[in-house]
C-alpha cells in the first residue's frame, strides 16, 4: 500500500491578532484510484457503478452489490489471469503528482498551501480527505479533478463527495469559507504544448524503421464516453476538443492522425468511435507502417492507458504482424506538468486568500 501523506503540524494560535494563524487553502487533488488488493475490486466496481454507471443508465440501488461483484469477478479474470497478476501504477504516480505540485505551490505560498490527494472508489476516499481537511481546520477549499477530459461528467463527482461531506456535517458552521474548482483542462495552451512535444521528442527517439512521416500513424487515445448521459456531457465533447488541437500542431509533419476511444462497451449503450482497434486500421490502410499510441485523456498511467492498449495491439500484431507498434505514456510525473498544474490552481489560490486577507482587515477594524 502506499505510504499516507505527511501530515501537516498546526502552528500554536495567538490570542493577538497580528499573530494570528494565517488563513490557508487546502488543494484536493481527485482521481479514479485503482485497487492495491484484487480483494477489493468489488467494492471498486460497486463505487464505480453507482457514481458513473448509473448516469446513462438506470440502475436500481439494490444492484450495485450485485453489478460490482460480477465486473470484479471480471477485473480479476482480466488482471490476475489474462495479464499475468497485473498491479496498475496510478496510484503511487498519482501521489508524486501530489508532491510535485504541492512543491510548485508551497515555493510561492508556503505552508498556507497544502495539497492532499483523495480517490473516488478506493482509499484514500475522497469523503475521508475532506472530512481530514476540516478536521485540520483549513479555511478554503480548492477542488482539483486530475483527470483532464471529462470533467462535466467524471470530474463532478468530486464535487458531489464534497457536498456529501458538507451536508453530513452536523455543525452549525460552515466548514469552509470558500470553495472552488478547476474544471477539465483539454483546452488549456501550455498542456495541449507539452503533449505535442512530448510526441515529437518520443518519435525522434523511436526507431520509425526509415519511415516517411506520413507512413507514420498516430493514435492518440481519449477515454471513451456514451453518448447520453443523465444531464451530464459525458466528455466526448472536451476530448474531442483536446484532440483537435493537438493534432493541429501535429498533422504538417505527421498527416496519419486519428482519435482512438477507449471504451467499455455496454448492450444498449452506444460509445465514441472509432475505438483503438478501428483508427489503427484505418491509419494501417492509408499507408501506416508503423503505428504510435498516446494516451491524451488521462495525466497519469493507468490499467487503460497500459492494458487495453496493449490488447488492442496484440490484436491488430496478429491481422497485420509486418506493422510495428509503440505504446507511449502519460505526462506522469513530467516536472514540466507539475508547474503547468500548478499554475492552473495559482489564480484560485490567490482569489480566496484575498478575500480572507480583507475579511481579516475589516475584522480588526470593527474590533478597534
Amino acid at each position: 500500500m502506499i505510504s499516507p501523506q505527511s501530515q501537516a503540524t498546526h502552528p500554536v494560535a495567538s490570542h493577538q491578532d497580528d499573530l494570528a494563524e494565517p488563513t490557508r487553502v487546502a488543494v484536493l487533488l481527485a482521481g479514479y484510484g485503482e485497487v492495491e488488493s484484487y480483494r477489493d475490486l468489488s467494492s471498486y466496481n460497486q463505487a464505480a457503478t453507482k457514481y458513473i454507471a448509473s448516469q446513462f443508465v438506470s440502475i436500481p440501488e439494490w444492484l450495485y452489490p450485485v453489478a460490482g461483484w460480477l465486473l470484479g469477478l471480471q477485473d480479476w479474470y482480466n488482471f490476475g489471469f489474462k495479464h499475468h497478476h497485473f498491479m496498475s501504477p496510478e496510484n503511487e504516480m498519482f501521489e508524486k503528482q501530489r508532491i510535485g505540485i504541492e512543491q510548485q505551490l508551497q515555493d510561492r505560498w508556503g505552508t498556507q498551501v497544502q495539497v492532499f490527494k483523495g480517490f473516488y472508489f478506493c482509499e484514500p476516499f475522497v469523503q475521508k480527505v475532506v472530512a481530514d481537511i476540516i478536521d485540520r481546520g483549513f479555511e478554503n477549499l480548492l477542488i482539483f479533478p486530475l483527470l483532464v477530459v471529462d470533467s462535466a461528467f467524471t470530474g463532478k463527482i468530486a464535487v458531489e463527495q464534497v457536498n456529501e461531506v458538507i451536508t453530513a456535517n452536523e455543525s452549525e458552521d460552515l466548514p469552509f469559507k470558500a470553495i472552488r474548482y478547476i474544471p477539465a483542462f483539454a483546452t488549456e495552451p501550455t498542456y495541449i504544448d507539452l503533449l505535442v512535444r512530448q510526441i515529437k521528442e518520443s518519435l525522434n527517439q523511436l526507431s520509425t524503421c526509415g519511415c516517411f512521416e506520413s507512413q507514420i500513424g498516430i493514435v492518440l487515445t481519449v477515454h471513451g464516453g456514451p453518448e447520453k448521459a443523465n444531464g451530464l456531457l459525458t466528455g466526448v465533447i472536451d476530448g474531442q476538443a483536446l484532440f483537435d488541437r493537438v493534432q493541429a500542431q501535429l498533422q504538417h509533419q505527421y498527416p496519419l492522425i486519428s482519435i482512438g476511444w477507449i471504451n467499455h462497451d455496454m448492450p444498449f449503450i452506444k460509445w465514441s468511435q472509432p475505438n483503438l482497434e478501428q483508427a489503427a486500421k484505418s491509419l494501417i490502410k492509408s499507408g501506416a507502417q508503423t503505428i504510435v499510441f498516446k494516451p491524451l485523456g488521462w495525466v497519469t498511467e493507468n490499467y487503460e492507458t497500459i492494458l487495453d492498449v496493449e490488447d488492442a495491439i496484440s490484436s491488430l500484431q496478429r491481422q497485420y504482424p509486418t506493422v510495428t507498434y509503440t505504446r507511449l505514456e502519460c505526462v506522469n510525473d513530467d516536472s514540466e506538468f507539475f508547474s503547468i498544474a500548478a499554475e492552473w490552481a495559482n489564480p484560485q489560490i490567490e482569489a480566496m486568500l484575498s478575500v480572507s486577507k480583507i475579511e481579516n482587515e475589516q475584522a480588526k477594524n470593527d474590533g478597534a
